[in-house]
């Protein structure tokens, strides 16, 4: 029987087949989360032990995050529905609302003013998704005490949600602070913890952009970000 070698490029280029396989692969991750649980849960452990079983469970908390980034980055391209397209005055508004107590335990002023009639073709449970990466981002980024204000507003081209932080945001210092293996360890992490934002932001601008939409970060991504939505014809 002869088969058509297009056939299989054609299928292995569907984003449909690479998130069934994330979907596959984060099963066994998460059994394997769900073991180590178990296993730093009995008191029988070896302190020794509990520790390794610690680091192994952190790894893996770490792998299914990346897992789960790569799955909503890929279902982020999917098209929206024909009806019923997200309110982005109502969503901004609610994300905010979520954030606000958040925003509160390190003393920053998060706040959003004016107002928009735009609507994006996609899912609410999607738009929800990018400015919360978005505004999280921000959050990140920001010093105690800090503010972010984030403006809706309509212009003769369409609707503009403008987000601005504090322009003078710190990058973490390490030097000589702590001992080598703290400092390596630290470092690591803060790494990790940018890669981890960098695809935060990459699944907010594919799903804005797949909808229509354009994002425009500032001087970083941290310091702000435009998104304007064009009016319909």
């Amino acid at each position: 029987m002869s088969t058509n070698p297009d056939s299989f490029s054609s299928l292995s280029r569907s984003p449909d087949v690479l998130g069934e396989l994330l979907h596959s692969l984060s099963q066994p991750l998460t059994t394997l989360r769900c073991s180590l649980e178990f296993s730093l849960a009995c008191e029988e452990n070896a302190h020794p032990q509990q520790q390794t079983v610690s680091i192994a469970l952190q790894q893996t908390e770490r792998v299914i995050g990346m897992v789960r980034l790569m799955r909503e980055y890929v279902e982020a391209e999917q098209p929206g529905p024909d009806t019923n397209p997200a309110d982005l005055a109502s969503v901004a508004r609610s994300v905010t609302e979520e954030f606000c107590s958040i925003a509160a335990v390190r003393r920053i002023r998060l706040r959003l003013t004016g107002t928009c009639m735009a609507t994006l073709p996609l899912l609410e449970s999607r738009l929800r998704l990018a400015l919360q990466y978005l505004i999280a981002s921000l959050l990140e980024a920001q010093p105690d005490g800090g503010k972010i204000v984030l403006i809706l507003g309509e212009g003769p081209a369409g609707s503009v949600l403008r987000a601005e932080g504090d322009s003078h945001v710190r990058a973490p210092d390490f030097r000589d602070r702590e001992n080598g293996v703290l400092q390596s360890s630290r470092r690591d992490a803060a790494i990790a913890n940018t890669s981890l934002r960098t695809a935060r932001l990459a699944i907010a601008r594919r799903i804005t952009e797949t909808a229509g939409a354009s994002l425009v970060y500032g001087k970083s991504p941290m310091s702000g970000f435009v998104l304007r939505i064009p009016r319909r014809p």
